[in-house]
């Protein structure tokens, strides 16, 4: 068996960033550490944590006053920070810039007086963050469909801004409807989806038409992982999820020749290395890699991590 194996694919810059954020906690305060929401959409890494003395919290009270938190990648809303520095909390924000980006771009257009439709997934952690920046502002929008039936009194000043991690294809579809529905629509100079979530997209759509299946690694409640296996559909092949290697169900491999492996943007490589290794064992896998782009982002530790340091 042909395996063909993605690049770039796991970890970006921002996730790179955000576990360290955690692992610096740690190092200098020692458990408990508290991380509002999963630092990243992946169960190993929340496990993985959790054996090291994390605790992850969904309601920013269950973290006892004066304590450690650390705010995940996704991005929070005012009223999150506000209650936290209502209960003299230390924290330490692991929000990612390209989400900061979008954050900002919200605010500047509430400022403004616009109103700001917001592409996205509506119960995901960063649409929930972005649109607590101006709720009386934002309206959220998830399909072409949404767009049509959307009935605005005030079109006059209106705006987009988009996700990090939605489907490049699902993003433009909605942004080709809300820019013929509202011609004079105003969106960021720059586009919001990231560079990593476009990066492994693209990888996936060049190289799924040497594959008969197509195999991604991460989370099911990962945004830009659930992405990559609507990608691989839309180049009608066969795409499936799994968190690590044990998920692989061998009926999907039966008169298979080539497989595709890639991972989302919030998975550990190990497990990557672990699905390639069953693949060699198991159904004679041979390995190709296949670089589409080489990838040389990084963040730096957050002033808030730096802060700690000082007080500690």
């Amino acid at each position: 068996m042909r395996v063909i194996l993605a690049n770039p694919r796991g970890f970006c810059a921002g996730v790179n960033m955000a576990i360290d954020c955690v692992d610096q906690v740690l190092a200098l305060r020692g458990p408990p550490v508290y991380v509002y929401h999963e630092i990243v959409h992946n169960r190993h890494v929340v496990n993985r944590f959790e054996r090291k003395g994390v605790t992850f919290v969904d309601d920013i009270h269950d973290v006892p006053a004066g304590g450690v938190v650390v705010y995940s990648a996704h991005g929070i809303s005012p009223t999150v920070r506000q209650a936290a520095r209502q209960r003299n909390l230390i924290e330490v924000d692991a929000t990612c810039p390209l989400v900061t980006k979008v954050h900002v771009e919200v605010i500047r257009y509430a400022r403004d007086g616009y109103t700001i439709l917001f592409i996205g997934h509506r119960n995901h952690d960063e649409a929930v963050g972005t649109v607590g920046e101006a709720p009386n502002n934002v309206i959220v929008v998830e399909s072409p469909e949404e767009v049509q039936a959307l009935d605005l009194k005030d079109t006059g000043k209106l705006a987009f801004v988009t996700q990090t991690t939605l489907s490049v294809s699902e993003a433009s579809r909605t942004i080709a409807a809300l820019k013929a529905k509202f011609p004079n629509i105003r969106y960021p100079a720059k586009e919001d989806i990231c560079y990593a979530t476009t990066n492994r997209q693209a990888a996936v759509t060049d190289l799924a038409e040497q594959a008969d299946v197509v195999l991604v690694v991460g989370s099911q409640n990962s945004s830009n992982s659930k992405r990559l296996v609507e990608t691989a559909k839309e180049q009608g092949k066969p795409g499936y999820l799994i968190d690590d290697e044990t998920e692989l169900e061998a009926t999907w491999l039966a008169e298979v020749s080539t497989v595709l492996v890639t991972a989302g943007a919030s998975a550990p490589d190990d497990l990557v290395q672990a699905l390639l290794e069953r693949l060699r064992d198991e159904f004679g896998g041979v390995v190709e890699t296949y670089t589409l782009v080489e990838e040389d982002v990084s963040f730096e530790l957050p002033k808030s991590v730096k802060r700690l340091l000082v007080l500690n």
